[in-house]
């Protein structure tokens, strides 16, 4: 047993990109199940398959592209300035953000046998409420990431984070479009205030 965990270890050490695979691969589905406990849903019923299509999703997609993201804006712009990290968090917000959010509306959607039709529908319905949200919330956190945490801990920095961003993003998925409607009504209203 020793010796298959410090193989495990080798790896991660090789290969960064596992590290975040692997945080990934627990944090998704874990953050499915606390969002379904909230649900009312308790051990015997759970939806298990959710739970993993959160597990596939977050380790075989969300790690490594936010991992390949992490390693081109850190070549890309390498200072740990302020400003830089400034910089990297709006490009971030404009670029990585939007690309994200629709791929996990679309490929979740996929893994859950629907059409791409209705993929694509579930994407333009729920993609501005959750952009909206995510505004909120990712600047601050890329801001400490670009600029205090350490590159090599990025990936595993985020992924505490995204602990409860996937919460929310997993309740957003399993919200009816009715309801979305109503959310996005309460961000449409704030905004009409002078």
């Amino acid at each position: 047993m020793a010796a298959i965990l410090q193989r495990f270890k080798l790896m991660l050490q090789r290969y960064p990109v596992t590290r975040g695979m692997v945080s990934y691969s627990l944090i998704w589905p874990t953050s499915s199940l606390i969002q379904q406990t909230f649900e009312g849903k308790r051990w015997p019923d759970y939806d298990w398959w959710r739970t993993l299509r959160f597990s596939l999703y977050g380790g075989l997609f969300v790690a490594p592209t936010l991992y390949s993201w992490i390693k081109v804006s850190s070549a890309m712009w390498p200072q740990t300035s302020i400003q830089t990290a400034i910089f990297k968090t709006a490009v971030e917000q404009i670029s990585y953000t939007p690309a994200a959010m629709t791929c996990f509306y679309f490929i979740m959607s996929l893994l859950e046998l629907k059409t791409v039709e209705e993929a694509a529908a579930e994407v333009r319905k729920k993609f501005l409420p959750t952009y909206r949200v995510a505004m909120c919330i990712w600047p601050v956190v890329g801001l400490i990431n670009f600029s205090v945490v350490p590159e090599k801990n990025r990936v595993p920095f985020i992924s505490v984070c995204s602990l409860l961003w996937t919460c929310f993003l997993a309740y957003m998925k399993h919200l009816e479009h009715q309801h979305v409607d109503e959310m996005d009504g309460l961000f449409a209203s704030k905004d009409a205030k002078p």
